[in-house]
């Protein structure tokens, strides 16, 4: 069985928001067999839409569009698709009440423009929306199921899982399951060579390599008929893999890097405090985001300057003076002051230049130095990283996540 998105809206086409909708029900379609063999993008634009409509009417079993189900003139989603499969426009009496009921409860005016929301194509089964007033619906053809349903992810998500999952998995011939070994400090093309011979006779399962941010994602995926012989599957593989590549996995859960370095530390009975100078508080950022981690995290300084490096973590003005801040002596005097005067079991130090200016021949936009504390002992590295501004300070701040991530492991 195969499906096609359709993602309606000229706010996806001129970039204002990011369609984060097709990659969420690419993933769901996914987990139930359904495969996606085309995503498409159209604007607000009847002409455009009635082509894209017939064209994946003709190639696809399943079509759901996102989108367009508003009040206003340029939201032509329901009208169109309509139009397509040649059905009237209809009052749905149930879904105007929640509408009127909707306004009334909030003390708000409605416009005559909302009462097109209560329209729905006749014969249409009507999905529900609890989190805002655009009702989605489903029409049955002979050959296709079209599933019609809101744009805004808040609306749209909550519609899919309450309405929409549970008719699709009535439909569904097996099951895609799939699981990510995520990896950290090691690179993706140094991945793909330890593994290719398992990439090279892959059937079922699939391995695909992924390069995010600092990190190298493993998605091993298989297809069966249930979940408990994909699971079996995938085991096995992953067992391969492991003893390839093994040393550099830190989970295969959903957790990020910095959930699973703070269940380390917390596992251990640690203690964490950061100082940031070129990252400006982006690692403690990360570290914050985690659940509990108010257990391990005690303090963070962002000391920018020379004078708060020397006021916040101790370090003498004559490293700085003849090291300069961005260097393998300051990393080093930042964290061990830092460890010092908070007391705590590890640290984690970043010292750099993100640019874009400031850099020299000697010392170039992209050289940090990361320094790190844990197990009594002081580890200091030095990085080139490229990219802008943002680039540089983001892969500082997940190089020192690896850092302390494989102290705590070694």
């Amino acid at each position: 069985m195969t499906a096609e998105i359709i993602a309606i809206g000229t706010e996806l086409l001129l970039g204002d928001i990011l369609n984060t909708n097709a990659q969420y029900l690419s993933r769901q379609l996914a987990d139930m067999g359904i495969s996606v063999y085309f995503q498409s993008v159209v604007g607000d634009n009847e002409e455009r839409l009635l082509e894209t409509l017939h064209r994946a009417m003709k190639r696809t079993d399943i079509i759901i569009t996102t989108g367009g189900l508003g009040p206003t003139t340029d939201d032509l989603s329901k009208e169109t698709i309509a139009k397509a499969l040649g059905l009237s426009l209809v009052e749905h009496e149930a879904s105007m009440k929640r509408l009127i009921s909707f306004f009334k409860s909030r003390h708000i005016s409605m416009a005559k423009s909302n009462l097109k929301q209560a329209m729905i194509p006749e014969g249409a089964t009507v999905l529900e929306n609890n989190n805002g007033t655009a009702p989605g619906f489903m029409v049955k053809t002979d050959q296709n199921i079209i599933i019609v349903l809101p744009g805004p992810p808040n609306e749209m998500i909550p519609m899919y899982q309450e309405s929409v999952k549970p008719i699709l998995e009535d439909l569904s011939d097996g099951i895609i399951f799939s699981r990510t070994l995520k990896c950290c400090g090691i690179g993706e093309s140094t991945v793909a060579e330890k593994i290719q011979h398992i990439i090279d006779r892959q059937t079922n399962p699939t391995i695909a390599p992924y390069a995010k941010s600092g990190e190298v994602h493993l998605r091993i995926t298989a297809k069966s008929q249930d979940e408990a012989e994909a699971i079996k599957l995938i085991d096995t593989m992953e067992a391969e893999v492991r003893g390839i590549v093994g040393d550099y996995i830190y989970t295969t859960d959903q957790r990020t890097l910095e959930e699973t370095v703070v269940d380390e530390l917390r596992e251990k009975g640690y203690t964490l405090s950061v100082a940031e100078s070129c990252t400006g508080g982006l690692l403690s950022g990360r570290i914050i985001n985690c659940s509990g981690v108010s257990d391990v995290y005690l303090e963070g300084f962002i000391t920018y300057s020379n004078e708060a490096k020397m006021k916040h973590l101790g370090v003498k003005k004559e490293i700085l003076d003849t090291y300069s801040a961005v260097s393998e002596e300051t990393a080093r005097a930042m964290v061990e002051g830092l460890v010092k005067h908070s007391g705590t079991s590890t640290g984690i130090a970043i010292t750099g230049i993100a640019g874009p200016t400031g850099g020299t021949k000697e010392k170039p936009v992209g050289l940090v130095y990361i320094s790190v504390y844990c197990g009594g002992k002081t580890i200091v590295k030095k990085y080139h990283f490229n990219g802008n501004r943002h680039k540089v300070r983001e892969r500082a701040v997940v190089q020192g996540l690896i850092m302390l991530w494989n102290e705590l492991n070694s």
